[in-house]
């Protein structure tokens, strides 16, 4: 009988390219979160009823993503961070809705990533996190770009569900 992995278990994706509204901030994530995100949402938001009001096919705003490229590098105070919101591949350009914080479009590419469910606080992500870079050396990769964390649920929810990710390459 062969084993069933867990949900929490680290495990290999293949996933597509995918078109983002995103902000840039630095600096501690529970400092920078709250400055950015009325601009990001007013964005997506003001895109997605945009589209419906003109009986354009629309889209479910969902899969809030930031990017920390240099999460491994520096101390949390000094991070760099990318928050973005999925937005329909067909995006061309973003309503600006908060003086003072652009919403830009980018690509994100993907490809084969290594990622795990952590549930639980921001802060407990670390034991976390260590499973999933020993999981992608054990299986013979190392890690190709940003960490990259997807939050499945609200900040202030009874269980935060976090899913963080690398892509990777083989060595």
């Amino acid at each position: 009988m062969a084993l069933r992995k867990r949900k929490v278990d680290p495990q290999f994706v293949e996933m597509l390219r995918q078109k983002m509204a995103v902000v840039y901030g630095r600096g501690l994530p529970d400092k920078v979160f709250p400055k950015l995100m009325p601009a990001l949402y007013g964005s997506v938001y003001t895109l997605k009823f945009d589209l419906k009001k003109r009986g354009l096919s629309t889209f479910k705003v969902s899969g809030l993503r930031a990017r920390y490229p240099d999460a491994l590098q520096t101390t949390k105070d000094e991070w760099t961070i990318i928050i973005g919101l999925p937005v329909p591949d067909d995006t061309t350009s973003l309503p600006q809705k908060v003086t003072g914080v652009r919403v830009k479009l980018e690509t994100w590419d993907y490809g084969v990533v290594a990622q795990i469910l952590h549930t639980g606080s921001y802060d407990q992500e670390d034991a976390v996190v260590e499973h999933l870079h020993k999981f992608i050396e054990e299986n013979g990769c190392e890690i190709a770009g940003s960490h990259e964390e997807e939050y499945l649920t609200r900040p202030d929810a009874k269980i935060v569900k976090t899913i963080i990710r690398y892509p990777i390459s083989k060595k």
